[in-house]
């Protein structure tokens, strides 16, 4: 990288002191850090950061299974290669029972969390999600819990409905729902979404939704991506506007940043390196300074991603399906010994993080 700096940031050292007293790393600094700091440099501080909530060689991990209960979508965002408009062919929607075999796969795998991905479906009305999710709490009870939907998802099933964000919520929660995660951010900027997914919501409108999701009792989560064709400064402002969400809320469970696979999308590319992503996960970590979990992404970069535990991560993800990521080229393994090796040759002792309550209770007894 580049030694020459472009803001009136002097020295590494100056950043460095500032994050060993606690003190916050403002947007120029970090794109100091970005333009002028080595991967060791990046390394040291993200250890900093994550020192303050894990303990060094400590670090967790879930089994889930991402279900794409369908992939009829309007939205038409150029870097997907899962969606099928209405009417085309090979369209789908999975019945009940097709979701409770892929939940009944993911309890024999080991798993206790399933995770909702779809689409802007207008065939779908309200009471098929509720009618699904209630039907999954009484069928597994908190033997599994599930995250229900993106925001983004969440946000046109409202719309769709013609109810309030608020009381959408409710709706969801009464059917058993507790978590709708960040999915659906990629870059949180207007110019992002006005290039690439014209059709999906505004930035505002994405935290609109958040925040009553948060106010409804539910918990959620922040997601990116990146590797599309996003500047410096729109990465910086997506992790400023999510570090002022959590700022004002504090309902940020976790942080998750994948990257962009082009592989039969419209959109296409190259996909950036391995290096670039640990790179964004250690500034991220440095960054978000109010956001205890950073997870790295083994869906995207499979065992290479246990490297993002010495870039400030401290979480991953087993996954055993996820049709989205999978269409535009990211390749799944059931070996999960063989990941988990590539922590403990790190240096890190993975230890199961069980999300269901009663996954939960029976790993207390």
């Amino acid at each position: 990288m580049s030694r020459t700096a472009t803001s009136s940031v002097s020295s590494f050292q100056e950043i460095a002191t500032k994050v060993a007293d606690g003190r916050r790393v403002e947007r120029e600094e970090a794109r100091w850090l970005w333009q002028n700091a080595s991967d060791e440099e990046l390394r040291s501080l993200a250890a900093v950061v994550r020192g303050r909530f894990h303990q060094p060689g400590s670090c967790t991990y879930m089994v889930m299974r991402i279900i794409n209960y369908t992939n009829v979508c309007v939205a038409q965002c150029d870097y997907c290669a899962f969606y099928r408009l209405p009417g085309q062919e090979g369209g789908y929607v999975l019945s009940q029972d097709e979701v409770f075999r892929k939940l009944d796969e993911l309890l024999v795998l080991g798993g206790d969390l399933a995770a909702f991905n779809g689409g802007f479906n207008p065939h779908l009305p309200l009471s098929y999600y509720c009618d699904l999710f209630a039907g999954i709490r009484a069928r597994y009870g908190e033997r599994l819990e599930f995250y229900a939907l993106t925001i983004a998802e969440f946000m046109y099933l409202a719309d769709h409905a013609k109810l309030s964000y608020a009381d959408a919520a409710a709706r969801l929660k009464a059917a058993g729902v507790r978590w709708i995660t960040g999915g659906g951010s990629e870059i949180l900027t207007e110019e992002f979404r006005a290039r690439h997914s014209k059709f999906k919501y505004t930035v505002r409108e994405y935290f609109e939704a958040q925040r009553a999701i948060l106010d409804a009792g539910l918990k959620t989560t922040a997601t990116m991506v990146i590797g599309f064709d996003e500047t410096l400064d729109e990465r910086l402002e997506h992790l400023e506007r999510t570090r002022q969400f959590q700022d004002e809320t504090g309902g940020l469970a976790s942080f998750l940043c994948w990257t962009f696979k082009p592989y039969f999308t419209q959109l296409g590319g190259i996909e950036i390196s391995t290096q670039e992503y640990l790179r964004h996960l250690a500034l991220s970590r440095i960054y978000l300074d109010n956001i205890p979990r950073i997870r790295t992404s083994v869906l995207t970069q499979n065992e290479k991603a246990l490297e993002g535990l010495n870039y400030g991560a401290d979480d991953f993800d087993l996954p055993i399906e996820d049709e989205v990521t999978q269409k535009a080229g990211a390749t799944i393994s059931l070996d999960f010994e063989r990941i988990l090796s590539y922590a403990r040759e790190l240096g890190f002792e993975p230890t199961y993080r069980h999300v269901a309550l009663g996954a939960v209770d029976a790993a207390r007894t």
